[in-house]
């Protein structure tokens, strides 16, 4: 579990890395926590790698309201607890989803019980890091839902996403997302793209239609995409 923790106060700061170790220890569990001065830092720094996000509501630079909203943009599964000297304010905190707050000084007993509600939350949640895929894009990091991915093309030393809502450039090759992908019923049709099987609508002119788009399946790839899109839909039909 990877937790950040956001606060402009050191005395706070220290506490909940305090508390946190406790926590890890008592529950023998594998926890990382990261510190963070303010929301600009872990708005610059995320890039979809926590589970939880300790927020401080009131800070100098960017507040906790501010970070959260960017960072649920960016996550929706990220799990928000505030961090307030004022109940009031941490009932904005609803707006962007978030689970719970903790009013100062935070004792070790109500953060263990939000810990654990927020473990909770997570499981029930089912949760699996690997159904979304982290990428690098300009300004930072992002998480994309694989099954919104309708295939990922390679266009020079570009690489695009194309989602069921939006294209998005992305860093990293074609030979990472390949492997990174490989449990989740993606296949490569072709040097140039590689294709969600759930998306694919028909093989039709030896194409792949994907939507509107008919993705060309080279004649050395074939085989492979066809044994792969048979096993596919054998798996989802069974």
């Amino acid at each position: 579990m990877r937790i950040a923790v956001v606060e402009d106060d050191r005395e706070c700061a220290e506490t909940l890395m305090s508390h946190l170790d406790r926590y890890r220890q008592e529950q023998g569990i594998s926890l990382q926590a990261d510190r963070y001065s303010d929301g600009t830092a872990i708005v610059d720094a995320f890039q979809g790698q926590y589970d939880i996000a300790l927020l401080d509501v009131q800070m100098k630079e960017m507040d906790g309201m501010t970070a959260a909203a960017e960072l649920r943009r960016r996550d929706p599964e990220l799990v928000f607890i505030f961090i307030t000297n004022m109940a009031q304010y941490a009932i904005q905190g609803y707006s962007v989803g978030a689970l719970d707050y903790l009013l100062k000084p935070v004792s070790y007993f109500a953060l263990s019980q939000r810990l654990d509600r927020a473990v909770e939350w997570l499981n029930w949640m089912g949760r699996k890091k690997n159904s979304y895929l982290p990428v690098q894009v300009k300004g930072g990091g992002r998480k994309l839902n694989i099954a919104s991915i309708r295939y990922i093309e390679s266009r020079g030393h570009t690489i695009l996403v194309h989602t069921t809502k939006e294209e998005i450039q992305i860093g990293g090759t074609m030979a990472e997302l390949e492997g990174q992908l490989s449990d989740h019923g993606f296949s490569r049709c072709n040097k140039g793209y590689l294709v969600n099987l759930a998306h694919v609508d028909a093989v039709q002119d030896g194409c792949a239609v994907v939507g509107e788009e008919k993705l060309i399946i080279s004649r050395g790839r074939k085989n492979s995409f066809m044994k792969q899109l048979a096993d596919y839909i054998g798996a989802v039909t069974r």
